[in-house]
């Protein structure tokens, strides 16, 4: 499962072990012998600009009545009614504390932490690696990318230099510092494994994967290259025990960096949107939509009087760039798209039926996250006097009725998948309805099942079919296989 890499309310309780062995040697390779990295210089250097953050949270209690002293006159009103108030006492309220890890981006008291780490703090201590505390002030908070701005009260501060994640490569060093379990300063090295990770409920954050060892307390934490810089933010762990597993995720800097001018300037984070529902391309659909390559993000729904709908951006359409920016995965363009300032006029160039075409489009502003379910399909199945028979690729397909298009809002076309017989690789299932078949790069509208089945059997046994299809309020395009090719 994946977890932040925050500790909350916990004690240190554990055994220490020490392990004698043999000292490291340096690895020979065929380019000669090369030595460990050396992280000495890189810790004295980066290490002051690493910060403790520790945060109070009070226990809400909810009370039916104020807490009033015997000698208070109400006191006895109650006690009368058998209702006796709560006694205020000289007790403090209950606390919850927690810890995180956090650095410093501006001499002048600006630090970085991650949002869960401050979220729903009462209290915000930050701790410098001289021993100084100082209560600091969240400036603002993004969820989203999980980034949070503080400010202290200090000045000419040791500040960490930022750098450029789009330069990682994978199997570089790269360490982190941070406060795991409560200690502090610690420093701890890996590489990294992957980039560019998409994880689930975090789709605007290409995450930086590495096997840094990362525990709870290392939250906020600045991850450096073997220059000193500072290449991402650590914040989740992937772990079935509550502690380092090998898989660590750091947010890149430059995301980190976006949430965080637009906190300073404004205390808020706004992203870009043009109202489009896309999906992944795979090999099959590139082949079906006539493009090389597997490429881009396919739209397989635009919304009404939408930025993109509004361009003239079509269902079936490949967006492949964004300002010239290749988009080589359809988890891309969210990322793209979300970090353009609304109002920015971009150039969206797409493929459709065969050829590129260039679309302007205006970004509007993100107002809320909208996750669009799959509904149960609206209208009951007619049921037909008699069953039809599976066609070619197994799929037992019947035409709509008046009041089923009705209910999908079609004007005209579309058949029922009544069944799927037997063994069919790709996404469909029964109760879909199939809107069109893809034919040399370009959309053809299904008016009957009989037209469906008839284009079937002419197909070989192993070649693929692309159709374009509904699942309850959701349209999409799905590449199937017969089994048996």
């Amino acid at each position: 499962m994946f977890m932040r890499s925050f500790a909350g309310p916990t004690t240190m309780a554990g055994v220490l072990v020490l392990a004698l062995g043999a000292a490291f040697a340096p690895v020979a390779s065929a380019q000669g012998r090369v030595g460990l990295p050396d992280f000495t210089d890189l810790y004295e250097k980066a290490g002051p600009t690493v910060v403790s953050i520790d945060v109070t949270q009070k226990s809400r209690r909810t009370r039916g009545m104020p807490e009033l002293s015997e000698d208070d006159p109400f006191y006895e009103f109650f006690r009368r009614f058998g209702q006796v108030p709560p006694r205020r006492g000289p007790e403090r309220e209950p606390e919850a504390q927690a810890v995180g890890s956090g650095f410093i981006i501006g001499s002048d008291g600006h630090v970085i932490t991650n949002a869960h780490v401050v979220d729903g703090a009462d209290e915000v201590t930050v701790r410098l690696s001289d021993k100084r505390e100082f209560r600091a002030k969240v400036l603002g908070a993004d969820k989203r990318t999980d980034i949070a701005l503080l400010k202290i009260e200090a000045k000419d501060l040791p500040k960490v230099t930022i750098g450029d994640p789009d330069k990682l490569r994978v199997g570089e060093w790269v360490v982190a510092i941070g406060k795991p379990f409560g200690l502090e300063n610690t420093m701890t090295a890996g590489i990294v494994s992957a980039k560019g990770r998409d994880l689930p409920q975090e789709n605007l954050v290409p995450f930086i994967q590495t096997d840094v060892a990362i525990n709870p307390g290392n939250s906020g934490g600045p991850l450096f290259n073997m220059k000193g810089e500072v290449v991402g933010i650590n914040s989740l762990i992937y772990s079935r025990t509550g502690g380092y597993m090998g898989l660590a995720f750091a947010v890149p800097i430059d995301i980190a960096m976006n949430a965080v001018t637009q906190l300073r300037d404004k205390g808020r984070v706004t992203r870009g949107r043009i109202g489009v529902q896309i999906q992944e391309m795979t090999k099959e659909t590139a082949d079906a939509f006539g493009l090389k390559n597997a490429n881009g993000a396919l739209v397989n729904n635009v919304e009404k009087d939408g930025p993109a709908a509004k361009a003239g951006v079509q269902s079936g359409d490949i967006i492949l760039k964004v300002e010239g920016r290749d988009v080589h995965a359809s988890t891309e363009l969210p990322r793209i798209i979300t970090q353009i300032r609304p109002g920015t006029k971009v150039s969206l160039t797409v493929w459709r039926k065969g050829t590129t075409k260039e679309i302007p489009v205006v970004i509007a502003e993100m107002k809320e996250d909208v996750t669009a379910a799959a509904s149960p399909r609206k209208g009951g199945k007619e049921q037909p006097k008699e069953k039809p028979k599976p066609n070619k690729m197994g799929l037992v397909l019947n035409d709509l009725s008046d009041e089923q298009r009705k209910a999908l809002d079609l004007a005209s076309g579309g058949v029922v998948v009544d069944d799927v017989v037997g063994v069919v690789r790709g996404n469909v299932q029964p109760g879909d309805v199939i809107l069109a078949i893809i034919q040399h790069g370009a959309p053809v509208e299904v008016k009957s099942a009989a037209q469906v089945n008839d284009y079937l059997a002419k197909l070989d046994n192993s070649a693929p079919v692309t159709f374009q299809m509904r699942r309850g309020d959701q349209t999409f395009y799905a590449t199937l296989k017969s089994g048996t090719g």
